[in-house]
């Protein structure tokens, strides 16, 4: 349901008002917490057939996208941009669906490695259709407009020391 006015509009009057230096990057950061918010829900709503959150989902492509299926847990954290207590959980609950299991690395058993099912990897198929069939929530813009917004976004992330000055934000386009 439409909001009947834009709360973003109304703060940034407020703000140019007190303190108008800011009131833009005030507007552009509380916009973009908001299109997260959007986002996330949509994804959400497209994952439920599947009970799987967007973080789970996550979890579960990268294992299906691995070579063997299988990840160290600590790799999938790293990748996946999340503290290791955040994968064990989401790990935890995938292997209690079977969708993966976990077990003891041969070459380091200090190591813990999560592996995909092949229900696990169904699961993944079909909620990745479901969010493709979606634009993963960006209806309406083309593959160039959400390749511009990465772009853009990137330039935030090297800013806050997420990545190096040298990281580039376009994709490899098929």
């Amino acid at each position: 349901m439409p909001q009947p006015f834009d709360p973003i509009a109304e703060a940034h009057r407020q703000w140019t008002r007190r303190w108008p230096e800011h009131a833009d990057h005030m507007a552009a950061v509380t916009s973009i917490m908001r299109v997260q918010q959007l986002l996330l829900s949509r994804v959400e709503e497209a994952l439920k057939p599947y009970a799987l959150t967007f973080a789970a989902y996550e979890a579960l492509q990268l294992l299906a996208l691995a070579r063997t299926g299988t990840l160290p847990m600590g790799k999938m954290g790293r990748r996946l941009m999340v503290h290791p207590a955040s994968v064990t959980n989401v790990i935890g609950r995938l292997e209690q669906r079977r969708l993966v299991v976990r077990r003891p690395s041969p070459d380091d058993r200090r190591v813990v490695l999560a592996e995909i099912t092949e229900e696990g990897r169904a699961t993944a198929r079909e909620a990745t259709t479901a969010l493709n069939e979606c634009a993963f929530g960006l209806p309406g813009l083309t593959p160039g407009e959400a390749a511009e917004i990465t772009e853009r976004l990137l330039a935030l992330r090297v800013a806050a020391g997420d990545l190096p000055q040298d990281a580039h934000a376009r994709p490899e386009r098929r």
